[in-house]
């Protein structure tokens, strides 16, 4: 665990893993579901890191940790978005670029998602996005904000953000000429989670197949626009 700086000098806690050569190595910032900083997304940040990418996770929630859902909700209700977006977030890209990487993404997950797409709209210093099943009230999408490129994940059969929704956004970002690519998987919510089928949720569940592709179209976009 590191702390960093917001743009306001707030401090936040987050999780780093490193590659095992840090020198050059671009950056990834990941945003968590609604559980937390838990050991799901540590896990991701771990992956990125073997990968060869320095990978940050933002405490969003200051160190409270959701087991359920009814607490998980309690806790995301809780948050706000716009400043997670343009303050956690954002500072923890900057703190990447500030200390060795020259270029940083943002992805994240479920509510990690929809703060994904937000980041995309108010942190300029990122260079890319990759949306995992997760998106926010399309009215706060300024989608002319968006400069860098967004790779997306949805699921079709996704209770909590409805396949049409995906539709909406794909039309406004399309219509504002943004560079992005949008990908459907015959999938549940949390399809890339491997606790998923655990959380005892109908809607949840866990697709090895999907989740393999995803990543693999993942590690290209970051590849590509990152190396």
């Amino acid at each position: 665990m590191i702390e960093f700086k917001r743009p306001d000098g707030g401090v936040v806690s987050a999780y780093l893993a490193e590659p095992a050569n840090t020198v050059g190595a671009p950056g990834v910032v990941v945003i968590q579901e609604w559980w937390g900083l838990d050991s799901e997304v540590k896990a991701v940040a771990d992956r990125l890191a073997s990968a060869g990418y320095r990978a940050l996770v933002p405490d969003l929630y200051r160190g409270k940790l959701a087991l359920e859902a009814e607490e998980a909700e309690h806790l995301m209700s809780g948050l706000n978005f716009g400043d997670a977006a343009s303050q956690d977030i954002r500072g923890a890209v900057q703190h990447l670029k500030a200390t060795g990487s020259s270029k940083v993404a943002v992805t994240g997950f479920c509510m990690g998602g929809a703060l994904t797409v937000l980041s995309a709209c108010n942190v300029p210093e990122l260079d890319g996005t990759v949306v995992w099943y997760g998106y926010p009230p399309l009215e706060y999408v300024d989608a002319g904000a968006i400069t860098k490129p967004m790779l997306a994940h949805w699921a079709i059969h996704d209770d909590f953000f409805a396949i049409s929704g995906v539709d909406q956004l794909e039309a406004k970002l399309k219509d504002a000429g943004v560079v992005f690519d949008f990908q459907r998987y015959d999938a549940k919510h949390a399809f890339a989670n491997p606790k998923s089928d655990s959380r005892g949720m109908p809607p949840l569940q866990y697709n090895q197949q999907a989740e393999e592709l995803a990543w693999e179209r993942t590690m290209e976009f970051f590849k590509k626009h990152l190396s």
